[in-house]
């Protein structure tokens, strides 16, 4: 066997979120097909753990003594592939509790649409969840009346839901992908952002732009966000802050570094007394981690947790449960390469004794 490394990237989000050229449309969807004949010859190393309908980004938490997922719910709404991520058309969100990392997965149902939400018109995109005193927490982006992206919280008694949202989303939220971290002292940080269809790169004069601007390549690359939250977890404590990601000579990882560089899906656990910040590098398809001793960071680069998998993107987060360490990400094998329509996954982590966690593939290619 030989790790296959090209498929991913080759698959039917090729023609879409990720593609600059829009013009060779026909070529890559041949490309595409053959990619996806090519699964034939693959050995997931998990499988899904809905297989009914579509979820993905999962957030995982232990609470109550089970673990609790909270992913978005893919689905095809009939939306065109673009760049800007519009075929992402996600309307709910339901919630999945396993009381064994081996075990059944029980669908609680849906715990919240974005009929719910006043302040909301669509694509209610990756969720995280928190609970603080006995109460629960629903934390989700979705695009406003103007399609901008905020990002909104909801509640509920039960960690199973269903979650009844604020009127209003969180002042001063903008971009998507928010995860909320409780550190070891009781205090609540909320991580956010993602670029080209997250519109991080439209904030960064404080304001919303029209029109897309990154930094150029030699350039620190757009920083994700962080903010301590308010006692009661429905707003923010203090101005967000830039999250530095550094590499090995503690310069800041720059924007043509797409192989380490910030894309979307923040996520911080902490491990032996450190921080590690974990993400999606995006068009380059790793799940990558830092290491810092502060939840606001720096983080310095470490290494990739997950390689790519089938489908464009990935989004992941990690939990421990009884003593062992795993890794909730999704794929797209169940839709056979459908970048839209994705899958949860699980797998454990394996630290070495520097702390450092193995990188991991989701397929081996069997000859």
């Amino acid at each position: 066997m030989k790790l296959k490394q090209s498929l991913p990237i080759l698959l039917p989000a090729l023609i879409a979120f990720g593609c600059k050229d829009n013009n060779k449309q026909e070529e890559k969807d041949e490309v595409a097909e053959d990619s996806i004949a090519q699964q034939d010859t693959i050995r997931y190393h998990s499988e899904p753990l809905i297989t009914d309908h579509y979820t993905a980004d999962p957030s995982a938490h232990v609470f109550k003594d089970k673990i609790y997922i909270y992913p978005s719910h893919d689905w095809d709404s009939g939306e065109p592939e673009m760049d800007d991520g519009n075929h992402f058309n996600m309307k709910d969100y339901h919630v999945y509790s396993m009381e064994d990392p081996n075990g059944e997965v029980t669908d609680h149902g849906e715990v919240l649409s974005v009929e719910d939400v006043a302040w909301a018109k669509r694509q209610m995109w990756a969720p995280d969840a928190a609970e603080k005193d006995g109460k629960y927490y629903l934390f989700f982006p979705a695009k406003d009346k103007d399609d901008i992206f905020r990002i909104g919280v909801a509640t509920a008694d039960n960690p199973e839901g269903p979650f009844n949202p604020e009127e209003e989303p969180i002042e001063g939220s903008y971009s998507i992908d928010p995860a909320v971290y409780k550190d070891t002292d009781g205090e609540y940080y909320m991580y956010f952002g993602g670029i080209w269809g997250g519109q991080l790169q439209r904030w960064q004069t404080g304001e919303f732009a029209e029109e897309d601007e990154y930094p150029a390549d030699d350039e620190p690359a757009l920083r994700p966000k962080i903010a301590k939250m308010s006692d009661d977890l429905l707003s923010f404590a203090e101005e967000p802050k830039d999250v530095e990601i550094l590499d090995e000579n503690g310069e800041p990882i720059t924007t043509g570094d797409n192989d380490r560089r910030f894309f979307e899906a923040a996520w911080v656990h902490k491990y032996n007394g450190k921080y590690y910040f974990s993400y999606s590098t995006g068009d380059t398809h790793n799940i990558a981690y830092a290491i810092g001793d502060s939840p606001y960071g720096p983080f310095t680069y470490q290494g990739v947790i997950l390689e790519p998998v089938v489908g464009w993107t990935n989004h992941h987060s990690i939990v421990e449960y009884e003593g062992k360490w795993y890794l909730f990400y999704h794929d797209s094998s169940l839709s056979e390469g459908k970048t839209y329509l994705r899958s949860m996954k699980m797998m454990e982590i394996e630290y070495d004794e520097d702390g450092k966690i193995k990188t991991m593939q989701s397929y081996t290619e069997v000859d």
